[in-house]
């Protein structure tokens, strides 16, 4: 997990106090309506009973961060992420609503209509409280199937109606190790009886430790023809400082062996041949290859070299950014498996319409994408990572079933 400096924290510290003042200046404008003096003053005690509470507890984490247990860290760090954004961003609606309609209504409308505002306001910033608290509650672990069909004219017989099972981002460390909730997903994937399995990166946040029994758990998956993996950013120790060289590179040799544990084939810049029905099937599989600043440690040519002369290929690779960069109209590449966004596990779908903060930060973030007759794939993950909840984005296992 990104590490900040104290600066950031105190920053941060000071807008939720500063949105803090401005919400409870609108507060009042609706405890003044209540009767009871002793129920306004003990809504406005336990309003900022809670804000110093909160900013407190944040700093006193910052300050304590290095000396914790990497499990007690993490769970801390999470909870305090989601109480943070529980409870700014429904006062950030709540103020601008509020203060939108106040302005609104002495300029253009009857005073007397004044009342409603405070209702109005409330109703404002309680909504999207109640939708977070769904997102982490309830949305986290609520697994979702998307069953996709890639149709390629060139695509050979024997390989149409093959079932790819895709799955990724599992930062298995985020689950503190309740075995039975990826149980249930392992349950699903199998349900779909898939001829293959391929897993796109971040098996960890950052830690060999977290994969502790987790091995029992994955290993009951199963595909006809094959298991395979490719390794995402958060699964190369980077995102912690280590005593030794040494150790990380302990770290890393121990999260590479998890998946020989567990029966996945982990393709390190390299790639397989497979004959289905008498027809070849390249399978490439990428080390993390992302736009800066994520470390570059992918090598495609490399990767390439025995399947070159396969007509149908398969690309794992973790981040999607690879697939313009790299892929798009210099390989003939068919279908690219990518997932690294979360969907910033956030977003909004009607209809044939998505939208997700993380749009700008990545043309391709989720879904299926085509160029021509290439295909991306982008999954919404089946974990998280930093904020423990998802808003409008669950978590995914994708069934794609190839088609000419």
């Amino acid at each position: 997990m990104r590490s900040y400096s104290m600066l950031q924290i105190l920053l941060l510290c000071l807008a939720i106090l500063i949105i803090d003042i401005l919400a409870f200046y609108w507060l009042q404008s609706i405890t003044d309506l209540l009767a009871s003096d002793f129920l306004r003053r003990t809504i406005h005690f336990l309003f900022w009973f809670f804000t110093v509470g909160l900013i407190v507890s944040i700093v006193i984490l910052k300050l304590r961060l290095d000396s914790l247990h990497p499990i007690r860290k993490h769970f801390l760090v999470t909870s305090l992420y989601g109480l943070t954004i529980s409870s700014f961003i429904p006062k950030i609606i709540f103020v601008i609503v509020i203060s939108s309609l106040y302005f609104t209504n002495y300029v253009f409308l009857e005073k007397e209509s004044l009342i409603l505002i405070p209702i109005i306001g409330l109703f404002a910033g309680f909504l999207p409280f109640f939708v977070i608290l769904y997102g982490v509650f309830l949305a986290l672990y609520r697994f979702k199937i998307h069953r996709i069909k890639a149709h390629n004219p060139l695509l050979p017989k024997g390989l149409t109606g093959l079932r790819i099972v895709h799955i990724s981002d599992l930062h298995l460390g985020s689950f503190n190790y309740r075995y039975h909730i990826l149980e249930r997903a392992v349950e699903l994937i199998n349900n779909l009886k898939p001829d293959y399995i391929f897993f796109t990166g971040d098996i960890v946040n950052n830690f060999a430790w977290e994969l502790k029994g987790w091995d029992k758990v994955m290993k009951p998956l199963k595909a006809k023809y094959g298991k395979y993996a490719v390794l995402g950013n958060h699964d190369y120790g980077d995102y912690s400082e280590w005593k030794t060289k040494k150790r990380k590179e302990q770290n890393f040799e121990s999260i590479k062996y998890f998946f020989k544990k567990i029966d996945f084939q982990l393709l390190l810049n390299e790639s397989v041949t497979e004959v289905i029905k008498n027809e070849p099937l390249g399978i490439i599989g990428v080390e993390n290859l992302g736009n800066p600043p994520f470390k570059q440690y992918g090598d495609l040519g490399k990767a390439m070299k025995t399947v070159s002369g396969i007509p149908t290929k398969i690309l794992l690779s973790h981040d999607p950014s690879h697939w313009p960069n790299e892929v798009i109209g210099k390989t003939d590449i068919l279908l690219t498996l990518s997932g690294h966004t979360h969907g910033m596990q956030a977003g909004i779908k009607l209809k044939n319409k998505k939208w997700s903060p993380i749009q700008y930060k990545y043309e391709h973030w989720a879904g299926m994408h085509r160029n021509k007759e290439q295909y991306l794939y982008v999954t919404r993950g089946l974990g998280w990572h930093g904020f423990p909840g998802r808003l409008g984005m669950r978590p995914e296992i994708t069934l794609i079933e190839l088609a000419n």
